[in-house]
């Protein structure tokens, strides 16, 4: 029999479903902004909570064609449903009408199953890893080891900051009437930055290898590709440079909104945040002291069913 699992992000919702030997049988994505307009203690939004019970009733359904049944889905909910105040609501809600169980779980939990996920499919190595999981209310920044043989994969630190690029957006992001980032804009942006990540609790290794995970990371990876249609398996490994990072940051800001849809045409949805994701990323590659991330196309859906 095989198994499944929900993602319920600030941003986008993902399903996941694997065989019972562990290969993958569908993996999808949508954008549904659950968190947009939330802040740091507000409400889901009426026309959100509906994108988002539509996509997980499509969800649902897929997974029964599977054989997964509601009640077995490991469904999970992030940063958002930490801060709204109408989340325990909503969930009862979908669990009487379709079934389904959403946990909401932790930062640290979230950082712990995201760490575990984005090692799937990617080469083994001997250095530290530290995973970055830019969300749209949350980054996650976990390091840990890879294990061997006889020795199990350990994660060692893991903080989850709240700053996300939807919530990073709304706060410091204005715009022109064409829609291009105002000047002004970045300089309270990279500062705030500077100081949240200045405040991570423990010292971040030197030699490590940084992974990035999530809609933003894979977005950029796939538009430095030159990708017409999104294709985890050849975003999944790729790279991405600071100054990669920084020419994103320096186009994005500079087009206008119809300019900046056009650039990301592959997640449309995803236009507005992905200034702000550059600035993040490249940031705490600066902290970290490395040149590169490597993109991992798998993640928090697939820790959940990892363990």
């Amino acid at each position: 029999m095989g198994k499944a699992s929900i993602d319920i992000g600030s941003n986008s919702v993902l399903l996941l479903v694997l065989d019972e030997d562990g290969r993958r049988l569908h993996d999808e994505a949508r954008v549904v902004g659950l968190g947009k307009g939330l802040g740091d203690r507000g409400l889901f939004q009426p026309e959100r909570m509906e994108a988002a019970e539509a996509a997980l009733i499509e969800y649902v359904a897929v997974a029964k064609q599977y054989g997964v049944e509601p009640w077995s889905i490991k469904a999970v909910a992030t940063s958002a449903a930490r801060r709204a105040m109408n989340a325990e609501t909503f969930f009862a809600k979908l669990q009487r009408t379709l079934g389904l169980r959403i946990r909401i779980v932790s930062g640290d939990e979230e950082a712990r199953l995201t760490w575990l996920g984005a090692q799937v499919d990617l080469p083994a190595s001997a250095e530290p890893r530290v995973v970055i999981d830019l969300g749209g209310g949350s980054t996650e920044v976990v390091v840990g080891q890879l294990g061997g043989s006889d020795m199990p994969s350990e994660v060692r630190q893991r903080i989850s900051l709240e700053f996300g690029t939807v919530r990073l957006t709304e706060r410091f992001i204005a715009e022109d009437a064409e829609g291009r980032v105002l000047p002004e804009s970045a300089g309270p942006l990279a500062e705030f930055l500077d100081v949240e990540i200045r405040r991570i609790p423990f010292a971040l290794p030197p030699d490590c290898r940084v992974i990035g995970v999530a809609g933003t990371v894979t977005t950029l990876s796939a538009i430095r590709s030159g990708l017409d249609a999104y294709d985890g398996d050849l975003v999944h490994g790729a790279s991405l440079t600071k100054r990669d990072l920084q020419d994103f940051i320096d186009r994005l800001g500079a087009a206008t909104r119809a300019e900046r849809l056009e650039m990301c045409a592959i997640e449309p949805n995803r236009a507005d945040f992905l200034f702000a994701g550059a600035h993040v990323l490249r940031r705490l590659l600066t902290s970290l002291r490395v040149d590169h991330l490597i993109v991992s196309d798998r993640g928090l859906r697939y820790g959940v069913l990892a363990g």
